[in-house]
């Protein structure tokens, strides 16, 4: 086994790997992520800044990423109570690292994937 066999099969078999692409296996997790971004946002704030996703769709994505330790939920003791989600540090270096990445990835190349698509999709018919 070479030095890179190793390393791959250490890559697998301890799961980081695919924890970091699982991130990415729900559409709208990356977008609340990026919601996100510019600081704490209530339930409401973040559905109207997404636009698009169900009430159910973003409770799943709250609270898978919840449990990933990306965001945080902050309760406030208000009339009427308050709840913020907000990015975690290690949120925000996932929003700061490759999901800026990959924004400046389909600034550049978005109009080709899509068009890609598109006629694949026509050929296919």
């Amino acid at each position: 086994m070479t030095n890179d066999d190793a390393h791959c099969y250490e890559l697998v078999a301890d799961c980081r790997l695919r924890a970091a692409t699982d991130l990415f296996a729900h559409t709208w997790d990356p977008v609340v992520l990026t919601a996100l971004r510019a600081g704490p946002r209530r339930r409401r704030e973040l559905r109207a800044v997404i636009g698009g996703v169900s009430d159910k769709v973003l409770t799943d994505s709250l609270r898978r990423l919840l449990a990933s330790g990306l965001i945080e939920r902050r309760a406030r003791a208000e009339a009427p109570p308050r709840v913020d989600y907000a990015l975690t540090g290690l949120g925000q270096s996932l929003v700061e690292g490759p999901l800026t990445a990959l924004g400046r990835w389909v600034t550049e190349h978005g109009d080709e994937l899509l068009e890609t698509q598109e006629s694949s999709a026509a050929e296919g018919r």
